[in-house]
Parts: C-alpha cells; structure tokens; sequence
C-alpha cells in the first residue's frame, strides 16, 4: 500500500529514526473502502508520534476502520480541510 508525501513527511517527522517502523505499520492498516490518505493520516493523529500507539492504531483499523477516523480526528465531513491543515498540501504519492 502506498502513502502520500505529505504523509510519509509528517510520520518522519513524528516518529524520527522509527519512521521506517512507522511506515510498515501503515502499510499494514486496514483501510475499508475509505480514502487510504483519510486513514492513514487517522492513524499517525492518533499515535501522536509513539511507534507502540501506531501499532495499536493499526490493530483498532482491523476491528473496525470507523473508530481509527473517529479517533483520528477524521470522520466529519470536513475531513480534507483537517488533512490538509495537519499534513499540508496534496504533494504525491510514495510507495
């Protein structure tokens, strides 16, 4: 699975030297049939920069994505202002 710029930018900057650890943990989220950006930036909100906390994230997008968004600060309707604001611009995708 891929993730965008802007959000292997942010978990870089969150997670530091675990952002490679960081990054597999997205690649192994569960995403539903949402936006992958949408959950992923979920998950790095929730983490809130702990590698553990991601791992955790990413267990609660198996029992059910729903509550990741929630969670995340991502399930409202204004979820790409939120994105953007948090993550910055639309820039790419990185694989």
């Amino acid at each position: 699975m891929t993730v965008s710029e802007r959000i292997a930018a942010r978990v870089g900057r969150d997670f530091g030297e675990r952002a490679s650890e960081a990054l597999a943990a997205l690649a192994l989220a569960e995403t539903g049939n949402q936006d992958v950006e949408r959950v992923h930036a979920a998950l790095v909100l929730m983490a809130e920069g702990s590698v553990d906390g991601l791992w955790q994230a990413v267990e609660l997008s198996a029992v059910d994505w729903r509550d990741v968004l929630m969670n995340g600060g991502l399930a409202a309707g204004d979820w790409p202002e939120v994105l953007e604001r948090e993550f910055g611009p639309v820039s790419g995708v990185r694989s």
